[in-house]
C-alpha cells in the first residue's frame, strides 16, 4: 500500500500544508496515520481521494460547515441524497448570483471604457451614448 506525504498530497490537491493540518485538526479529514519513526503524516489513497473532494468544495466557496455536511451525507448514501441534492444546489445558486454581479460589473467597466474610447476618437455623439449607458450600469451595480 502506497502512502503519500503531506508535501506529495499539498501539490496533489491544491491546498496548503496547514489546510491540510487544520482540516485534520478540525476533523474533515483524518486523523491521518503518522511513519512509526518519523511521526510524520502519511496520506492513503482514500485520505487522498476525501481531500481532493474537500479541496474541489473549497474552490467554489463551500463552507466548512457544509463541507462537513457534504461529508455527512456522503457517508449516509442514498438515502442522504436529496439533501446532498439540496446542499449542492443551494451552492450553485449563489455561484450564480456571484456571476451575474461579475457580469454587472464587468458591463460597467466596458460601457466607461467606451466613454474614452468615444472621447479618444473625438466622437462627442458616441461619448453621450456611453455615458447613458454607463449610468443604466451604474443602477446596475447599485442594485447589487
Amino acid at each position: 500500500m502506497s502512502t503519500f506525504t503531506i508535501q506529495d498530497v499539498s501539490r496533489r490537491s491544491g491546498l496548503s500544508e496547514p489546510t491540510l493540518r487544520y482540516y485534520e485538526d478540525v476533523g474533515l479529514i483524518g486523523p491521518i496515520p503518522r511513519d512509526e519513526r518519523s511521526g510524520h503524516r502519511r496520506y492513503r489513497e482514500e485520505d487522498v481521494s476525501e481531500v481532493e473532494i474537500l479541496a474541489c468544495l473549497r474552490a467554489v466557496g463551500v463552507s466548512i460547515e457544509d463541507m462537513r455536511t457534504y461529508q455527512a451525507n456522503r457517508a449516509r448514501g442514498r438515502e442522504a441524497a436529496a439533501e446532498q441534492r439540496d446542499l449542492l444546489l443551494r451552492h450553485a445558486r449563489r455561484v450564480e448570483a456571484e456571476i451575474a454581479a461579475q457580469r454587472t460589473r464587468l458591463a460597467y467597466l466596458r460601457e466607461k471604457a467606451a466613454v474614452w474610447d468615444a472621447r479618444d476618437r473625438g466622437d462627442a455623439a458616441a461619448e453621450a451614448e456611453a455615458w447613458q449607458r454607463v449610468m443604466e450600469a451604474v443602477s446596475a451595480l447599485e442594485a447589487l
